[in-house]
Parts: structure tokens; C-alpha cells; sequence
């Protein structure tokens, strides 16, 4: 077996680190899962609630498998008065920026997401791979295939590289600072 493999449930722990430093004072995240996934949606849960723990946060997980859930979830985070939210990396969400980012500005919830997409489309500010990444790894061993190597000699790679996109427009629109630190480290400012 070969391919390439992309970073999921790896970066999630990170990004609740990274919301939680933009905003010390929420003191209930949600993290917003996609329950027909359930190994991304477990697995994620169950990392982020261990971290949670010794941050001394409060986690509300929240599941969408559609459109129509994914407004009810907002309407969830209302409700309870959710301080911050991570967006699972989930095929379903990543096929939904606007929608995600339009929500949580409307709703003016401070998110973290997954992919650069997110940011670029408006949200606060994003973790993770960049998505071009493993379609270049893919297309490498295509060459490498195509070049003679037997599929079943090329090892399972995975994508490690992994950006940090802060978006200070959107973070002015729900009066948030970032601070020097985050700054510091981000990949790229979306002024």
C-alpha cells in the first residue's frame, strides 16, 4: 500500500492552544465535528478534550453532517454563550468556508479552522497543512511510478508542513488584539 496522507486530527490540539491564547477568557470552547466521520470526529474529540483539561477549559463538542445542522450548531454556540470555536478538519466543513466563516462572523465567535481557505475567506485565523501540499506529493509519485518504481516499493507519506494564517480584518470586527506572540509566529498577516 502507498499514497500520501494529510494532517487531520494531528494539528487540533494545536489550534485550541492557539484560540485559547487569543482568548484567555472564553471559558467554553466548542469544537464543531462532523458525526459521519467518526473516526476524525473521535478521535479529534478526544484529543481536545484531554488538552482541555489541562488548560483548565471547558469543551462543548457540536456535530453537523449537513447544512442545515451546521446552523443549528451555531444556534448551539449561542445559546451557551461559546467563547471560541475550532472547526474540525472534516471533508464536509472544508467544502464549506464561506458558509463556516459567514456564521461565526455573524455570530461573532472567534474560530480557528483548519486550512489557509478559511482565513482567506474571512475567518479569524486558520492551522494546518496547506491543502496544495499532498496534490504535489501525489503528483511526485505519479513521476516516480510513471518513471518505473513499483507502487508497492513507495512508502505512505505524509504532509508535516503546517501554516498559521492570522486574519487582523476579521479579528478588528470582534474588537480582538492579537498578541505580539501570535503575531510572532504567524506564517502569514491578513491585513
Amino acid at each position: 500500500m502507498t499514497g500520501v496522507s494529510n494532517l487531520t486530527v494531528e494539528t487540533g490540539v494545536k489550534q485550541m492552544e492557539l484560540l485559547h491564547e487569543l482568548v484567555p477568557a472564553a471559558t467554553l470552547i466548542a469544537l464543531l465535528v462532523n458525526p459521519a466521520n467518526p473516526v476524525l470526529a473521535d478521535t479529534l474529540s478526544r484529543d481536545i478534550q484531554m488538552a482541555s483539561r489541562a488548560m483548565r477549559q471547558q469543551i462543548l463538542v457540536v456535530s453537523a453532517s449537513t447544512e442545515r445542522d451546521v446552523d443549528t450548531a451555531f444556534t448551539t454556540l449561542v445559546e451557551q454563550r461559546v467563547g471560541a470555536l475550532v472547526v474540525g478538519n472534516d471533508p464536509f466543513f472544508n467544502a464549506r468556508p464561506d458558509q463556516l466563516v459567514a456564521l461565526a462572523a455573524r455570530h461573532a465567535v472567534p474560530a480557528i479552522y483548519p486550512y489557509r481557505e478559511f482565513a482567506t475567506a474571512g475567518g479569524l485565523m486558520s492551522y494546518g497543512s496547506n491543502l496544495a501540499d499532498p496534490y504535489r506529493l501525489v503528483g511526485v509519485y505519479t513521476g516516480r511510478i510513471l518513471n518505473g518504481e513499483k507502487p508497492a516499493d513507495l512508502p505512505i507519506q505524509q504532509v508535516t508542513k503546517v501554516e498559521f494564517i492570522i486574519n487582523l480584518k476579521t479579528a478588528k470586527a470582534l474588537g480582538l488584539t492579537f498578541p505580539i506572540t501570535l503575531l510572532g509566529r504567524a506564517d502569514e498577516v491578513i491585513e
